[in-house]
């Protein structure tokens, strides 16, 4: 497996997981064009992918945001969002290397903290995210906006 940084040509494949269309690539919007412009332009955020390393076939992504603080000792911290593997390739443990691994890069540049949000819906995912270690300390509020 190779971890790295996203490309403008993952995009489609990117914007497909996080719909949950399995292998199936998403059309990209200019929404979506500015969006990953801005990512890719902003030293603080990611968009990282696991593909496979003989075919490069993206099997999941996630994006880490590195946020700075004052709280925690001032330490950084990493912001996961955006977690998806592909849907025929689940339970294999990709989910879990894809964490691991997202943790080591937030370790590798200083974070003293990894946080995440998932949707209350998601039990699969929450016992996932637990048996990697993450614990429920907070309660998370959203507030959408009109756009």
């Amino acid at each position: 497996m190779i971890f790295r940084i996203a490309t403008r040509d993952d995009l489609p494949v990117v914007l497909g997981l996080l719909a949950d269309a399995g292998e199936e690539r998403a059309e990209v919007t200019e929404a979506h064009e500015r969006a990953f412009a801005a990512i890719e332009a902003d030293p603080r955020n990611e968009m990282l992918v696991l593909a496979e390393a003989g075919t490069g076939t993206v099997l999941g992504c996630l994006q880490l945001t590195y946020v700075p603080g004052l709280g925690q000792g001032g330490c950084e911290r990493a912001l996961v969002e955006a977690v998806r593997v592909r849907a025929d390739r689940r339970g294999g443990g990709l989910g879990a290397e894809l964490m691991r691994l997202a943790v080591v890069r937030a370790r590798g540049r200083g974070c003293g903290l990894v946080q995440l949000t998932s949707n209350k819906q998601r039990a699969d995912a929450h016992r996932f995210y637990e048996r990697l270690g993450f614990a429920r300390s907070h309660e998370g509020f959203k507030l959408r906006l009109e756009q």
